[in-house]
């Protein structure tokens, strides 16, 4: 069965919200939780994205909520934590992953972080037992597919094409999944402008599919209540999920 990634910012509109979200979105559907850190510059994320990193941000969001929330829904799904490098760096790579182990999250999704960046803390993360996510995109050539991919743990994040997230852009992406499946055995989520109306036909070749902002275009929207964000988004998850399967 192929798999759904649920991303959802965390903190917005408060921690509590995010925990119930979370909660519902494992009855309807995900199989993993993708937490969003607020950031003041996301720079691979659309704007429907920003927004809720700016809301989140101006509702008071500090790195101890992204800590109390992962210590109520790290036990309950797998989580990955979704981060831009520069909270990491100033807290320190090693304090993040001592929290990961305690709330029992799986790994760290840093989209900003090169790969030969990522190499000077990848014994760490080893060492560790926790995953730090490879991304690779639709430009990347043949030798840099397999020195990206080789040792990839629990899933490689395929860029559906060269942008922000949601933009919904379409490129073939036939050989660079061949490119992938030759050189490792690891799942492959493909993410960027999946909805659901697009599900289906980008969930072809892969092993599951990241979904963002279509989950976030609701949580933003404040005309509705707490109550209806989290029954429209848990609505949304399940027919995605249906619909990749």
């Amino acid at each position: 069965m192929k798999k759904l990634v649920a991303y959802i910012t965390c903190g917005y509109p408060d921690k509590n919200f995010t925990e119930d979200l979370v909660l519902s979105l494992k009855d309807n559907g995900a199989d993993f939780i993708e937490l969003g850190i607020p950031f003041s510059d996301p720079v691979a994320d659309g704007p429907i994205i920003e927004e809720a990193n700016l809301k989140a941000l101006n509702n008071n969001f500090k790195i101890d909520t992204l800590f109390e929330v992962s210590k109520i829904i790290g036990k309950n799904i797998d989580t990955f934590w979704m981060g831009y490098f520069n909270p990491f760096y100033k807290r320190g790579i090693k304090n993040f992953i001592d929290k990961a182990i305690e709330y029992k999250i799986k790994g760290f999704i840093i989209p900003d972080l090169p790969h030969e960046e990522a190499l000077k803390y990848q014994k760490l993360f080893d060492q560790m037992q926790v995953s730090l996510i490879n991304f690779v995109a639709p430009t990347d050539s043949k030798q840099r597919v397999k020195t990206i991919v080789q040792n990839a743990k629990d899933f490689i994040y395929l860029v559906a094409y060269a942008g922000i997230t949601g933009s919904g852009i379409e490129e073939d992406l036939t050989s660079i999944i061949e490119n992938i499946r030759n050189y490792s055995r690891t799942n492959i989520y493909l993410g960027f402008g999946v909805n659901e109306k697009t599900a289906k036909k980008k969930a072809k070749d892969v092993d599951g599919v990241i979904v963002g902002s279509a989950f976030v275009k609701i949580l933003v929207d404040d005309s509705l209540t707490n109550i209806e964000k989290i029954d429209k988004i848990s609505s949304l998850a399940s027919l995605i999920k249906n619909e990749i399967n």
